[in-house]
């Protein structure tokens, strides 16, 4: 890669590094899983940087890391269940983050992703459903989908 190319490679790591890493957040709940899913979403753009830097990179950051996401939920539906209850993912002072990461994580991984592009990234549904890899149909139904399994979530952790 050029020093050029491999400038502006670095100008849209260090511009998009906030948003990428507050999507990979809210995917994962997690800091560990966000930071190695930002890395590895890096790590695959910088490869394919060429093709991509005169396009939309932010957009197709953003669908690297849906799709990364996706196969990592995928491999971690094969693990056997215990009994052992696991450690807590996150930590933070803000009981009404916690309570949103937490119903976030109760919804299936697509209607998640289309509730934080929509309502956290706000995205059209144009953009979440080419981010995606999706219809605009199906970013509806899943966003609504996943809307109105978090509004009930949402009100009974105030009531807790």
């Amino acid at each position: 890669m050029r020093s050029s190319e491999e400038a502006g490679y670095v100008d849209f790591v260090d511009a998009s590094r906030p948003t990428l890493h507050a999507y990979a957040w809210l995917l994962t709940a997690d800091a560990h899983a966000a930071e190695d899913l930002l890395q590895e979403t890096f790590v695959r753009m910088y490869v394919r940087w060429r093709r991509v830097a005169t396009g939309q990179p932010l957009a197709y950051a953003r669908r690297i890391m849906s799709n990364l996401h996706t196969d990592r939920w995928r491999r971690a539906r094969r693990e056997t269940l215990t009994d052992e209850l696991p450690e807590q993912a996150y930590r933070t002072d803000e009981p009404a983050v916690v309570d949103l990461v937490r119903a976030l994580q109760q919804l299936s991984p697509r209607e998640r992703e289309c509730v934080v592009l929509r309502h956290y990234l706000d995205l059209s549904e144009k953009e979440t459903a080419a981010t995606l890899g999706v219809s605009v149909g199906a970013v509806k139904s899943y966003t609504s989908k996943g809307l109105a399994a978090l509004r009930p979530l949402m009100q009974e952790e105030r009531h807790v």
